[in-house]
């Protein structure tokens, strides 16, 4: 039984969000994504891999996420530090400097946190992700280093620990996990005007700064730090490289969607609490919307997260040429989690059911049932498969209750 959401007011914001009423949704049509530019459709998983796919993921990158960043020149682990007695002396606990260079001396390093499981018999999976408030703040752990520079010597947050049941590491290292994070900060720092201390200063010069966002997004800078991140985490024997999640919450979910979509390296993807431009259906018009991240982000001092073409469809989602459970189908076959909340209105759970509902087509392709539910589940309730749901209780945020299910998950997807 689903829960109406019908006449709960909406958060109070400087930005313009659509109703929270089901009643106010228009009448949409999704783009079809078994639907070829001929009418003709796509009827098997070969064709979707060798000609609809790839179309499609140019729709995105032209209209929403932008060009995929180059690998860099020259690539270096250094290994910052070493505990083998870490979270109570179940985990190896690493602190890694990921390097990244040009042959034309430019350079960027971030640092990455690393728990494993210290009595895995062989190499384990492992789930990675970005952080918000930086590496130190993802552990009780009071020796962690700290991360998540806004520019040099400037850390974002200078507290610790303030977001240790967002990761859930002695919990991952119990079942047999290897967890690791880096800040998103250190990729693109989430401020107006941080190229200089980005990865985009590894590819463009100043006086190119202000072009970059015709192709190029601030997501897209952080999912091709996850793409690094991946690099390194295959030269760890600790690890099996063919079983890696990407995971995030809220823009980060936005971001891991993306990544998964361009990365074809993870096994599995997750996305907690994504909404606009991340798992929910644009065409709905219901709660956040694009606005947000171009009007009233200027205004706060945080970049646009999308291309500049995007901006074009502030108020116009039915302009788009795709939405986002194309999205979603990009990731086919491999295992997919949208994960939302009861009370993260704006974020609308109900479309983030549907949009994964309507990329389960794409998913059948290939022999998947995809999301086995028709209607919007009751709360608390997961649904495991290739495509899984659930719809927690609760605010936006990533709970160990939204862990438990992502564990589950990578018990059967992973292992």
């Amino acid at each position: 039984m689903a829960v109406s959401m019908m006449n709960s007011k909406a958060p109070s914001n400087d930005w313009k969000p659509y109703s929270i009423d089901e009643n106010d949704v228009p009448a949409y049509t999704l783009p079809d994504p078994l639907l070829q530019e001929d009418g003709s459709p796509v009827s098997t998983a070969a064709e979707w891999v060798n000609m609809q796919r790839g179309k499609i993921l140019q729709l995105l990158k032209d209209g929403e996420y932008g060009e995929i960043l180059p690998r860099p020149d020259s690539l270096r682990f250094e290994l910052l530090s070493q505990r083998d007695d870490a979270l109570d002396n179940t985990a190896i606990r690493k602190e890694i400097r990921i390097h990244c260079g040009m042959e034309n001396g430019r350079t960027i390093a971030f640092d990455m946190l690393l728990y494993l499981p210290k009595k895995a018999s062989g190499p384990v999976p492992a789930f990675l992700g970005l952080n918000f408030k930086g590496n130190h703040n993802t552990t009780d752990e009071d020796d962690v280093q700290c991360t998540g520079y806004i520019k040099p010597g400037v850390l974002a947050v200078e507290t610790r620990a303030d977001q240790v049941k967002r990761w859930c590491f002695r919990e991952a290292v119990r079942r047999g996990f290897a967890s690791a994070t880096l800040c998103y900060h250190d990729i693109h720092p989430d401020f107006t005007q941080s190229e200089p201390y980005s990865a985009f200063r590894l590819f463009f010069t100043p006086e190119q700064y202000p072009a970059i966002q015709d192709r190029y997004s601030v997501i897209g800078c952080w999912a091709w730090g996850l793409s690094r991140a991946l690099d390194c985490l295959e030269h760890e024997p600790m690890i099996n490289p063919s079983r890696i999640a990407v995971h995030g919450h809220s823009r980060l979910g936005k971001t891991s969607l993306w990544a998964g979509a361009i990365e074809k390296r993870f096994r599995m993807v997750i996305s907690n609490d994504s909404g606009c431009g991340g798992g929910a259906l644009h065409r709905r018009k219901y709660g956040e919307n694009l606005s947000q991240h171009f009007e009233a982000h200027e205004t706060a001092g945080i970049p646009a997260w999308f291309v500049r073409k995007c901006r074009d469809y502030v108020m116009r989602e039915e302009r788009m040429p795709f939405d986002q459970h194309e999205l979603l189908a990009l990731i086919a076959p491999r295992p997919l989690a949208i994960a939302t909340a009861t009370e993260d209105y704006n974020a609308d759970p109900k479309g983030e059911f549907l949009a994964a509902k309507a990329a389960s087509a794409v998913y059948q392709l290939f022999g998947s049932k995809g999301l086995q539910a028709d209607e919007m589940p009751a709360p608390d309730r997961y649904l495991s498969g290739d495509v899984s749901f659930h719809y927690r209780t609760g605010k936006h945020d990533q709970t160990p209750f939204d862990w438990a299910h992502y564990f589950s998950l990578g018990e059967r997807f992973l292992k």
